[in-house]
């Protein structure tokens, strides 16, 4: 039976309320739907820009339910959402993607065994659960690896470098007895990743490799195109395909990838949701990345990828409220410069609130343009 389309003016729950809440309401609200949004905080960057802000702990599942029976699908903005709220949303409304891709992607191990299991590139990894096992690992894969929780970690979040087996005992005590996952240290020539939508009628869409640089281990820079070769962006774009198809996605999936020193590719992690390495095709793409995650949630056809211009996009963190509010003046006369600011209410180190997209004729322009934008913000 083919799932019957929820057109414009309906109602669409979100679970989660941050900046990729906000980037989705913006594109649904903009397409004639209502957006409702449902997180525990209150004034959220999403929340501000939707119809209804429902605020309630994830694990109130009674409240979860009352949500979901208010509106015609459910979709999510980060994968750490509890998957019992997404079972809980399941039992009133439609949830895409359903909460089985949830389920699999935020948490490490279960990640890593889903892409083993299915045959995908990964690193050399181990389960770890005690210091032994840890020990145990650094002996078997190598002395240089990273230790990862296995649940609730992104921008670098719950990771630890490890250099030799000495630092073991350390490196254990700090995680507190999580459950963790040890990954081999791979030498990268540069990390790249692929945006990619497929539909409830398993239309598949893509917005090509884009080259990801990181600070801190959160994303800095992106450039659309990826500076990749033609076979390299081939082979990424079908791994990503063959993941969102095992997954039985319906919904924007981000593969993200490491490219290493030989040109091999290996899965790095999985983002169940609009990805900040597609930020960009908000300004640069026909169809945006959030505007298609409301078309494959709703049913509707997917919608062009092309990208009309080479872009890049720049990270704006709190560090740059430092010295005072920024000089957005400065930024915004270069041309071809978008600033898009996310409404969070304080800046702190570390905090994603907002970012710079530039285009231009050439990738490496956008990205000359779009780094001096940022850096004239603090001049």
């Amino acid at each position: 039976m083919t799932p019957r389309v929820i057109l414009p003016g309906a109602t669409v729950g979100v679970l989660g309320s941050g900046q990729l809440g906000r980037m989705f309401a913006i594109a649904a609200r903009r397409m004639g739907y209502r957006v409702h949004t449902f997180s525990p905080d209150t004034d959220t960057p999403a929340g501000q820009v939707a119809d209804l802000e429902i605020v309630a702990p994830y694990e109130d599942l009674d409240a979860v339910r009352r949500f979901a029976g208010q509106v015609r699908v459910v979709t999510f903005e980060f994968e750490n959402v509890p998957a019992e709220t997404a079972a809980a949303a399941a039992e009133c409304s439609q949830v895409r993607p359903r909460g089985e891709v949830l389920h699999t992607t935020q948490n490490r191990l279960r990640e890593k065994r889903f892409l083993v299991a299915n045959g995908f590139p990964v690193a050399p990894f181990r389960e770890i659960r005690s210091l032994d096992d840890l020990t145990k690992a650094l002996l078997e894969i190598g002395p240089k690896a990273i230790l990862k929780t296995a649940g609730f970690g992104y921008d670098g979040k719950g990771q630890i470098k490890i250099h030799a087996l000495s630092a073991a005992e350390e490196a254990w005590r700090r995680m507190r007895g999580q459950e963790c996952v040890l990954e081999s240290w791979i030498e990268f020539e540069k990390e790249v990743s692929v945006v990619a939508v497929r539909g409830i009628d398993g239309a598949f869409v893509h917005y090509g490799v884009v080259e990801n640089g990181h600070k801190n281990h959160i994303l800095d820079l992106t450039l659309a195109p990826g500076r990749v070769s033609p076979a390299l962006a081939a082979e990424a774009i079908e791994i990503a395909r063959a993941v969102l198809e095992k997954l039985d996605v319906a919904g924007v999936l981000c593969v993200e990838f490491f490219v290493t020193a030989g040109g091999r590719l290996l899965i790095n992690e999985l983002a169940p949701r609009p990805h900040n390495s597609g930020h960009f095709t908000v300004d640069a793409s026909v169809s945006s990345q959030f505007e298609q995650q409301l078309r494959a949630a709703c049913g509707l056809p997917l919608g062009s990828v092309e990208q009309l211009r080479p872009a890049a996009m720049a990270n704006l963190m709190g560090d740059l409220w430092d010295l005072g509010e920024p000089n957005w003046p400065a930024a915004l006369a270069l041309p071809g410069v978008k600033l898009h600011l996310y409404g969070k209410m304080s800046a702190r180190p570390g905090r994603k609130m907002g970012h710079l997209t530039a285009m231009a004729p050439t990738v490496e322009s956008a990205a000359e343009i779009v780094l001096a934008a940022r850096e004239s913000l603090v001049r």
